[in-house]
């Protein structure tokens, strides 16, 4: 005798044919699982994401104008109607600190593109025609590279000028050298690989290859260099800004910042101490991140 079927037996033989479906899973999605599962690029990534929230909101959380001075208040200490204390000005330095926060991110997110498609255009080309153009452009990228930096990027705003545009300039032609040699090793690791081969043995135009076959493989890698050099970007903007070769006042970035508080680091070390802090902060959640992200989209290098 057959067993009788209800609708409701029926029902619920539907819900568990569904759960049974197989997912189909995708290596971002693989990647998104061991992310989530590594506490400390979680924490990097919610510091990012505060930091963020904080710079697009940055004049509702500031309490005054970072361009008001307030000569009656001036070099005042830490209290409950400035924060962070005032500077030589009598500017509030939370509120500079706070904007100092948009400055810099939306900076170092435009040198790290900057960088990315310039020097990453150069390994990109390097990595996938190999040969003479590999050679030419490695050993131009060499001798770049024997510089350091900072002292590239001062170089570049010596002869360009201070301003916003000029240091994305300098940011950029110093983090150039890297940033192609790190492409080019993410492009190396895929070229190699039996789609590829498939790929040119069927005729498929190096354009394609590059465009739709070897930058979406790789891209994985290139989003750990990108994070990586957010941090660095912001190191040299900050460093630079310190020295006197940066952005100019009254700009609050970071680095600036703390040029305008080392003339009283002995007597008022909080005009200082508070910016360096963010630096510290930011920097470190980039690269809590950037592990993260490497030890998710390519655990062999965990």
């Amino acid at each position: 005798m057959s067993k009788m079927r209800t609708p409701a037996m029926e029902k619920i033989e539907k819900k568990n044919a569904k759960r049974k479906k197989p997912v189909k899973s995708t290596p971002m999605h693989e990647s998104w699982k061991r992310f989530k599962r590594n506490p400390t690029a979680l924490i990097g990534l919610a510091v990012v994401c505060i930091l963020i929230l904080v710079a697009i909101f940055a004049p509702l959380i500031a309490p005054y104008d970072y361009k008001a001075q307030d000569y009656g208040a001036m070099m005042q200490a830490p209290s409950s109607a400035h924060f962070f204390g005032t500077d030589q000005f009598g500017r509030d330095i939370f509120s500079r600190v706070i904007y100092g926060t948009r400055y810099s991110l939306i900076i170092a997110l435009f040198c790290t593109i900057a960088a990315l498609f310039s020097g990453g255009l150069l390994g990109i080309i390097a990595g996938y025609f190999g040969g003479t153009v590999d050679t030419i452009i490695m050993r131009v990228m060499d001798i770049f590279q024997s510089i350091p930096m900072i002292m590239m990027a001062m170089c570049i705003v010596a002869v360009l000028g201070n301003g916003i545009p000029q240091l994305v300039a300098a940011i950029m032609f110093a983090s150039m050298p890297t940033m192609a040699r790190n492409n080019r090793a993410a492009i190396l690791r895929v070229r190699g690989s039996d789609y590829i081969e498939s790929s040119e043995a069927i005729g498929v135009s190096q354009i394609q290859m590059i465009l739709k076959h070897m930058i979406p493989n790789a891209a994985g890698i290139m989003i750990i260099y990108f994070v990586g050099f957010l941090a660095v970007s912001i190191m040299m903007m900050s460093s630079m800004s310190y020295i006197g070769v940066g952005l100019t006042a009254p700009t609050p970035e970071w680095g600036l910042i703390l040029n305008d508080g080392k003339a009283y680091l002995t007597s008022a070390p909080y005009m200082m101490m508070f910016p360096a802090l963010m630096i510290m902060i930011t920097c470190f959640a980039f690269n809590l991140m950037g592990d993260g992200l490497r030890d998710a989209f390519d655990p062999k290098m965990k």
